[in-house]
């Protein structure tokens, strides 16, 4: 699945290409919504877009858990070594326990720096969402990307149309899910 983001530029547009979207094949659970009244998008069906979707949250978590279990597994091999607890069961106890234990402290701590960073987007499209513009979030199939983001081109040429580039994703800017 690839994101796409539509910037659009009142509640009217929004509906109409969420209707064009659902034509197109797409379920409404694929669109989630940031406006800064959410009051003029109640009656539409539309989901407004959680924590997930607007921070690096689960990126973040991930990250934690990978660097976590290794980090705690390493902790555990120098703890056995030190503590010398007999019998090899004990030491692979303290080993496999610390690793676990790694892995959920680094997800837990990436979480709570991950909740703080938004996805960047959502930060590059803040100005104008704070001046009242509709930031549509869509999950699109990869190979039906071009097709979408081209139709709502040709209809809506005043809507900004973006997604996530390799280069953010290499410099590890915040992704939402």
């Amino acid at each position: 699945m690839q994101r796409l983001y539509f910037l659009t530029p009142d509640p009217q547009t929004t509906v109409t290409i969420a209707n064009e979207l659902n034509d197109l094949g797409l379920r409404r659970s694929e669109v989630h919504i940031m406006a800064r009244d959410r009051r003029q998008l109640n009656d539409t069906g539309l989901r407004e877009a959680t924590l997930l979707q607007t921070s690096d949250a689960v990126n973040a978590s991930k990250r934690g858990l990978l660097i976590g279990i290794p980090l705690g597994l390493v902790v555990g091999i120098a703890a056995a070594t030190v503590l010398s607890i007999p019998g090899q069961a004990g030491n692979f106890a303290l080993v496999i326990g610390l690793g676990i234990f790694g892995g959920l402290f680094g997800l837990w701590a990436s979480t709570l720096v991950g909740v703080s960073v938004p996805d960047i987007k959502v930060e590059k499209f803040q100005h104008a969402y704070k001046r009242g513009a509709i930031l549509m979030m869509v999950d699109v199939p990869g190979a039906r990307e071009k097709e979408i983001s081209d139709t709502i081109r040709r209809h809506h040429p005043d809507v900004e149309i973006e997604k996530i580039t390799e280069e953010e994703r290499r410099h590890a800017e915040g992704q939402g899910n």
